[in-house]
């Protein structure tokens, strides 16, 4: 279709910056997004000030922008509106410079060193567990954050962050708090003195006290551990530099946090599912005695853990961590016949894509048995993306995947968890997709 003949702006809803910014889109951007698709079909358009943007819903589509014009295409602007907090990481950076970070970042997350932190993976899920009593209750998100903080922090820093765990856990629900009001985030710049701008600033220092305290000691000890922080320390340009402590801390924090957060939710969700569904966490506690038989899980095993792999599989369907995503159109482009302009938005919403009908059967139900035969490969490519897609996907997927298999390993053969009643769990869509007020569960040891 011409562009003169096409339509010049998809269907959508009528244009009201306030109602856009605080309204709907912002109090629940989930049911938002979800009204969006079912009202107005896989090509939807929103406009926000003189702001344009899409939102695509089919799988085909998704990957057109994700997979085969990515180059058209950067990150959007919450992200970069973000970028007090993550800098110039691999989260948010552009073009050549991100390539280069990324070249720099990849051999820490090669398949044959990632595997090599299953041990201390289940190591430290063991150390969790060691202090954990039959019958009490725990916040099992705030157990999950400090357990994936400790891993994260060992594994790509060599550095033990126990002390820190609890205040990094709690700064990081602040900073996430802040950033999921979209409005505010775009609209007002960090450098305005808000009682908001000034929390945030607060929790960065926190953050970043902790962050260049790794990089100091790994600095004076001029050591090795073949860990990511060696890779970032050791790398260098052609012309001899090498990375600013500033240029430091922006990768260290974007993984730090990126590295912990996508697990720990994966994990909590996961736990939430499984204390709802009895009759998985069976098949679940069958599996781990028949390959596992009361030992530590280790990387061998995996592959035999079929079920586990569906249960994780099936969580992130229903609760991706990365419920949304968005770009900016850096160059003309098409989507469905509808004409991209330079500085258009394109959004996706994983929450939306994965419960859609046309590719699963009773969408909303929690059902781990639906990958057995094959599903997967039957899917359209992009109908399941929880970590993305094409050039930008999350670099530490296979590290996520494997952490949380071993600590959903190691844990559930000791405990299962019981829900609290009248404790209500809320999804909270901020960068990431979060309990809103984590998940109160009573502990059971399982004999």
């Amino acid at each position: 279709m011409s562009e003169s003949s096409s339509p010049k702006f998809p269907p959508g809803p009528p244009s009201n910056l306030i109602r856009s910014l605080f309204g709907a889109m912002q109090q629940n951007p989930l049911d938002y997004f979800t009204a969006m698709a079912q009202k107005y079909g896989d090509v939807s358009g929103m406009r926000i000030g003189n702001f344009r943007s899409f939102f695509v819903n089919h799988p085909d589509l998704i990957e057109d922008v994700l997979v085969n014009h990515a180059r058209k295409f950067h990150k959007g602007r919450i992200l970069q509106a973000n970028k007090y907090l993550f800098g110039e990481g691999l989260l948010t950076s552009e073009g050549d410079f991100w390539l280069r970070q990324r070249r720099l970042s990849q051999p820490a997350f090669h398949r044959a060193r990632v595997s090599s932190y299953a041990v201390t993976m289940a190591e430290y899920a063991e150390q969790s567990m060691s202090t954990w009593r039959d019958g009490e209750e725990r916040d099992i998100h705030e157990e999950m954050m400090q357990l994936a903080l400790r891993i994260v922090g060992k594994t790509l820093f060599d550095a033990d962050v126990t002390q820190d765990a609890k205040e990094v856990g709690e700064t990081l629900d602040i900073l996430l708090h802040i950033a999921a009001n979209f409005g505010r985030t775009v609209l007002i710049p960090l450098w305005v003195p808000t009682p908001r701008n000034l929390r945030a600033k607060l929790g960065i220092k926190r953050l970043e006290k902790v962050i260049y305290r790794i990089i100091e000691n790994r600095r004076a000890s001029g050591g090795d551990s073949g860990d990511l922080l060696s890779i970032l320390l050791q790398a260098q340009d052609e012309d001899g530099t090498r990375m600013s402590d500033r240029q430091l801390r922006d990768e260290t924090i974007t993984l730090f946090l990126a590295g912990h957060e996508t697990t720990a939710n994966t994990l909590s969700w996961t736990w939430w599912l499984l204390a709802q569904n009895p009759a998985v966490e069976k098949k679940l506690h069958e599996e781990l005695a028949g390959v596992l038989g009361g030992r530590t899980p280790t990387l061998d095993d995996l592959p035999k853990l079929v079920f586990l792999n569906h249960v994780l599989t099936e969580s992130l369907r229903l609760y991706p961590t990365a419920w949304g995503m968005a770009r900016l159109a850096a160059e003309e482009h098409e989507i469905a016949g509808y004409p991209v302009r330079v500085g258009y938005g394109v959004a996706f919403a994983q929450w939306v894509v994965h419960r859609d009908a046309r590719w699963f059967d009773a969408p909303l139900e929690f059902r781990p048995e639906r990958w057995e035969n094959g599903l997967a490969k039957q899917l359209p490519r992009f109908a399941y993306f929880p970590f993305g897609g094409g050039p930008r996907q999350c670099i530490g997927n296979t590290f996520a995947l494997m952490e949380a298999s071993v600590v959903l390993a190691t844990i559930g053969q000791k405990f299962r968890f019981r829900l609290v009643p009248g404790r209500q769990v809320i999804p909270l869509a901020s960068i990431t997709l979060r309990p809103k007020n984590g998940i109160q569960v009573k502990l059971e040891t399982r004999k």
